[in-house]
Formats: structure tokens, sequence, C-alpha cells
């Protein structure tokens, strides 16, 4: 049996601002922009450049619950970890493209890594899991 986590869903308060700050400033692959009928809403699906199993959906809150949650959907932890294969290249790039990051580049067992605030101060990680 083979599983996989086609979408994980990311609350925003607005879905251009949000493609401005994932595909603008990350450089993110909008993989997906549809209306949906009858709705003021849309589907939108955004991936990390060369993904091809994990995908963000982009969900506008709809609700004042929801727009609470917004930015917050994990209390202040980390919430998403995001895998480079060149932490050095990504890094510098975020850092140029105006990214917030919280905590400075370090060396880990497991890899190097630097924590990031998205637009809405969501935490994630950048990182480059250690080879073997």
């Amino acid at each position: 049996m083979k599983q996989s986590l086609g979408l994980v869903s990311l609350l925003v308060r607005d879905y251009d601002e949000a493609l401005a700050f994932f595909v603008g400033k990350l450089g993110f692959v909008l993989q997906e922009d549809s209306h949906i009928a009858e709705q003021s809403k849309r589907w939108v699906v955004v991936s990390p450049p060369g993904a091809s199993e994990s995908r963000l959906l982009l969900a506008r809150a709809s609700s004042d619950e929801q727009l609470s949650r917004v930015g917050a959907q994990t209390g202040g932890r980390v919430f998403l970890f995001l895998y480079t294969d060149d932490f050095a290249r990504d890094y510098a790039r975020y850092q140029a493209a105006g990214i917030e990051f919280v905590r400075p580049p370090r060396q880990e067992d497991y890899g190097t890594v630097a924590v990031f605030k998205d637009l809405y101060g969501n935490l994630w990680d950048l990182l480059q899991p250690a080879a073997g």
C-alpha cells in the first residue's frame, strides 16, 4: 500500500496576497487557481519548486473563528518544514526577498536549519537534511 498527503490546508486572509507571498517571494509554483461555482471561494494550490507530492491549499478564512486562526494554526510552534537541496542558496534568496528569519541558521545532527515567518506569522523551518 502507498499513501501520501496530497494537500495541507493553510488558512489565509486573502488569496491574492497569499499568492504574492508564496509564489512571488518564496518561489512556489501555482498549480491551480479555480473559482468554485456559486461561491466566492477559489481552489488555490501551490507547491515548492520541484515538489511532486507536497502541495498547499491556500484556504481563505470564511468566518470570524477561521480568521482568528490565520497565522496561528499551531499555537506558535513551527508549522511547516520546507526541505531544500541547497540551504545557502535559498536562505540568501529569501533574505533578499525580505523574508523574516526569527532563528538564525544552525547546524544540527539532522541538517542545516533556520526558522522564518510567512506573511501571516506562521513559523516554517527551512531545512537541508544532513547527508545519509
